[in-house]
């Protein structure tokens, strides 16, 4: 289970370079809150994303300060319209938010997004299978306005 920060303003970035200028990504492919830059406030969930990646294991950190001018859509935790909001976006729907925030479609929640979205299982039964699954957390930057609230502050490798 990922440990929450305890510092709400610091969050972390896994991958196998050091990202010292963050930038909205809008190449690859559709993931669960649009294109954009991923970080998370859960220091664990960062090293295993860190960890998927070859050949280094880099987390980076990043000072967090909210702005109130941007469009904000804050999830506190998976609900319906979580999940309608994940499956238009994994079907390549866009979104006018500048960040979005909530809880992320881990590898095994992803397969049952993907059946809700293929429409191999109902609502009721994607959230009897995502019920008891650890908590997890992702905060994207979709806009350049957005990538302007983080501050790079150090890395590590893994």
């Amino acid at each position: 289970m990922s440990e929450v920060n305890n510092n709400t303003n610091i969050l972390f970035h896994g991958s196998n370079v050091v990202v010292k200028t963050p930038e909205v990504r809008t190449l690859g492919h559709n993931k669960d809150f649009g294109y954009g830059f991923y970080c998370t406030r859960f220091e664990n969930q960062a090293k295993k994303w860190a960890l998927t990646k070859k050949p280094q294991h880099i987390v980076t950190l990043y000072e967090y300060n909210e702005e109130d001018n941007l469009k904000v859509l804050n999830f506190e935790q998976m609900t319906d319209e979580w999940l309608d909001f994940v499956a238009d976006c994994r079907r390549g729907i866009k979104h006018e938010y500048d960040i979005v925030e909530g809880p992320m479609a881990d590898d095994q929640i992803w397969d049952y997004v993907e059946d809700f979205v293929a429409g191999n299982i109902s609502r009721e039964a994607f959230w009897a299978l995502a019920r008891f699954k650890n908590p997890t957390h992702q905060i994207v930057f979709c806009t350049e306005r957005a990538i302007k609230c983080i501050t790079y502050k150090d890395f590590y490798e893994i």
